[in-house]
């Protein structure tokens, strides 16, 4: 029997398969307890509420990754990453030239030493953030919000005020996100405004998630539709973590929206053009700041003793720090020092570094 549970063990259904299935599973409860742990009040554990985020999360990923369709679906969504790349480099060569994308007065021996992040990729954001309040203002935006937000009323207890902000966020941001509720900010309880402000850290908004699949759309098919997924699957993740840590009733409902109101078309280009100009400052400012830091530390760092052969830096250290977190979120083990030190540089410094 003892030889027979070995071979059992030994297969490569369990080792491929099962395993890593396990190694999920446990880093869920881990999760969970630890919100726990930190929770108001242990005594009020919103069980119901747990159970229906983890389903919903299952049969969200299910649905989306596994059944064909779908899939196929997410795939195409590169195509929408294309479409816009191509249409800010238009807008990008005309103004910056070849900086922004457009054809050099001179051969170019090294393509790759042309792309400028500044004025080449950057730029999208301003974009998203107009075409964000076009959709918005063309009543595009909120049907979809709404339809968020009458999911996770019903199946996660929470207020639609809460709902409608959360959905809002995937979408518009933090900020603009907050503004669909503006009218129910101070009627919202001390437990629905701790739900918001673990969205707001939790999901990646729409005026950046064509930015990172922009990034990441030659090294993974579908990249934006992984993104999309990811930041919907973690809008569900941040309301259950929120309700552990601050339990709570559902609070107040929110039967229409408040968002944003422009004049006209051109009005909400206008406006999201001066939104997405913001943040786009906001991101080129803190990229050359926090790449000063991390360099200035790596270079303090290197006057200490080498560590296993190699010079120390905040990297590596990351790496070591955070290894045990990404490994209880699935990630391999022999991956969990390159995975931890993006994470470390992700919480610590900024999402764009890492």
């Amino acid at each position: 029997m003892g030889q027979h549970l070995q071979s059992v063990l030994q297969t490569p259904l369990l080792n491929d398969q099962l395993l890593p299935h396990l190694q999920s599973l446990l880093g869920i409860i881990v999760i969970l307890a630890t919100a726990w742990i930190f929770s108001e009040n242990r005594r009020a554990f919103p069980l119901r509420t747990v159970a229906s985020g983890l389903a919903l999360q299952i049969g969200l990923a299910l649905l989306m990754l596994k059944v064909p369709m779908a899939r196929d679906a997410l795939f195409a969504l590169n195509g929408v990453v294309t479409a816009l790349t191509t249409a800010t480099r238009a807008g990008t060569s005309f103004v910056f030239g070849m900086l922004g994308g457009g054809d050099p007065p001179f051969a170019v021996t090294n393509p790759r030493g042309m792309v400028n992040f500044a004025f080449g990729i950057l730029p999208l954001v301003i974009v998203i953030s107009a075409l964000s309040a076009l959709l918005w203002h063309w009543r595009i935006l909120p049907i979809i919000v709404k339809a968020i937000a009458f999911v996770l009323r019903k199946l996660l207890g929470i207020g639609g005020a809460v709902g409608l902000g959360g959905g809002a966020m995937v979408f518009l941001g933090n900020v603009e996100g907050l503004l669909v509720i503006r009218p129910y900010l101070q009627k919202l309880t001390r437990a629905e405004i701790f739900i918001l402000f673990t969205i707001g850290l939790a999901v990646v908004s729409g005026t950046v998630f064509v930015l990172y699949a922009t990034i990441l759309k030659d090294v993974l098919p579908g990249a934006l539709g992984h993104v999309l997924v990811a930041s919907l699957l973690s809008l569900v993740s941040a309301i259950v973590i929120g309700r552990i840590m601050v339990p709570s009733e559902a609070g107040i409902d929110a039967s229409d929206d408040q968002g944003p109101r422009y004049r006209s078309s051109m009005d909400s280009i206008a406006h999201g053009t001066e939104e997405g100009l913001k943040l786009y400052w906001q991101i080129i400012a803190m990229l050359v700041v926090v790449v000063a830091l991390v360099a200035l530390l790596n270079v303090i760092l290197a006057n200490f003793p080498p560590v296993w052969g190699a010079p120390l830096t905040l990297q590596r250290i990351f790496g070591w720090l955070f290894a045990p977190v990404v490994w209880l979120l699935g990630v391999p083990w022999r991956e969990t020092a390159t995975a931890g030190s993006l994470l470390g540089l992700k919480t610590i410094l900024n999402e764009v570094i890492a």
